[in-house]
C-alpha cells in the first residue's frame, strides 16, 4: 500500500477550472496489465487496513495501530525494543485484544492515548526552541531511517540517528505537517508568537517585515492557518497565502516585504500585501521550496512579528 500526494499550482479563483481539468486528467494504471493484477486493483481494499469490529471507541486508536503494525511491520532488528513494548499491550496479537479488553489494560491504554496526544501538542511548540517566535521544521522530516524513497539524500546530516527521537519527531510532524518534504526540498518555518512572546490572535493587527524575499530555487509563500486545527481561514477576498507568485505583491525599494496579518483590511494601499487572519488564534507558515544556501545554513533570519495595535 502507498499514497501519492499530488500538488497542482493554482493562480487564484479564475484558475480553478483549469486546475480541475488537470486533476481530472490524472490516471493510475499497473505496470503489469495482466488480468490478475487488474482485477486485484479493481477489487482490492482502499485506504488503510480495517480495524476489527466491536472495538469500543476509546480503544480504536490502539486497534488502528495494531492492524497497521501487522500490515506494515517495522524492522524486527532496529525496532526490536519498540515491538517488545507493543507486544506487552497486545499490539502484535493476530486477533484484536481490544474487543473485550481486560479492564485494567483498557484503563491504562485510554490514559496513555490521552497523555500521548497532549504531549505531542506540547512538543509541537517546544521540541524546537522558537527564535523570535519562529520554529524551523528543516529537520522535522529526517525520521525515516530505513526506507528511503527516490531522490532522498542518504547522508547523516539528513537523518535522526536516535530511534526514540525519530519516533517522537515523526509523531509531531504527522500532527503539524503530514507528508512534509525533507529540508533540502522545502523549509517550513512556523510562526507561533509576536515580538513580545504573545500568542497571535485576530484581536490584534500585526506586521511581518521580511528583510528580503527568501532565496529559493522554486517558490516561497506564507500561508494562514487557524489554531488548534490548522485549517485554512475563510476570508472575504479568498486569499489564503502570499508569496512570490502573488499578483501585485509590493516590495519596498530596499528589497524588504511587509506583510499585514489581521482580520480586517489594512487599507486599499496595503491590501496587496494583506494576509487575512481569523478572529481567534492563528499560526502562519512560511514555505520555501528548494531553499537556497542562506536558508539551509540559517544565515537568512526571520524577524519577529510586530504587534501594530
Amino acid at each position: 500500500m502507498f499514497a501519492i500526494v499530488g500538488r497542482v499550482a493554482c493562480d487564484g479563483p479564475d484558475d480553478v477550472p483549469a486546475v480541475h481539468e488537470v486533476q481530472d486528467g490524472f490516471s493510475l494504471a499497473p505496470l503489469d496489465p495482466s488480468p490478475s493484477t487488474t482485477a486485484a486493483s479493481a477489487t482490492g481494499p482502499l485506504g488503510g487496513p480495517e480495524p476489527a469490529a466491536g472495538v469500543p471507541d476509546e480503544l480504536l486508536f490502539w486497534e488502528h495501530l495494531r492492524v497497521a503494525l501487522a500490515a506494515f511491520p517495522p524492522s524486527a532488528e532496529t525496532d526490536a525494543s519498540y515491538l517488545a513494548d507493543a507486544a506487552r499491550f497486545g499490539l502484535t496479537d493476530a486477533e484484536s485484544p481490544f474487543v473485550d479488553a481486560v479492564p485494567a489494560r483498557a484503563e491504562v491504554l485510554v490514559a496513555a492515548a490521552t497523555d500521548g496526544a497532549a504531549m505531542i501538542e506540547q512538543l509541537g511548540t517546544t521540541v524546537i526552541t522558537p527564535v523570535d517566535g519562529w520554529t524551523s521544521a528543516i529537520h522535522a522530516f529526517d525520521y525515516n531511517l530505513d526506507h528511503l524513497g527516490l531522490g532522498t539524500i542518504d547522508s547523516p546530516e539528513w537523518k535522526i540517528a536516535d530511534r526514540t527521537t525519530a519516533y517522537i519527531t515523526r509523531a509531531v510532524a504527522a500532527r503539524l505537517g503530514l507528508w512534509g518534504n525533507h529540508g533540502y526540498e522545502a523549509d517550513y518555518d512556523i510562526l507561533w508568537t509576536d515580538e513580545h512572546g504573545d500568542v497571535l490572535t485576530g484581536a490584534h493587527r500585526y506586521e511581518l517585515v521580511l528583510p528580503s524575499a527568501p532565496q529559493v530555487g522554486a517558490f516561497w509563500s506564507i500561508t494562514m492557518y487557524d489554531s488548534p486545527d490548522y485549517y485554512l481561514v475563510a476570508n472575504p477576498i479568498d486569499r489564503y497565502a502570499l508569496g512570490d507568485r502573488s499578483p501585485g505583491l509590493v516590495t519596498a525599494p530596499d528589497g524588504s516585504i511587509t506583510i499585514h496579518l489581521q482580520v480586517d483590511s489594512p487599507g486599499a494601499d496595503k491590501e496587496a500585501n494583506w494576509l487575512p487572519a481569523p478572529a481567534g488564534v492563528f499560526r502562519p507558515v512560511l514555505r520555501c521550496y528548494l531553499p537556497g544556501p542562506d536558508i539551509l545554513s540559517g544565515a537568512y533570519k526571520l524577524p519577529a512579528v510586530k504587534k501594530v495595535i
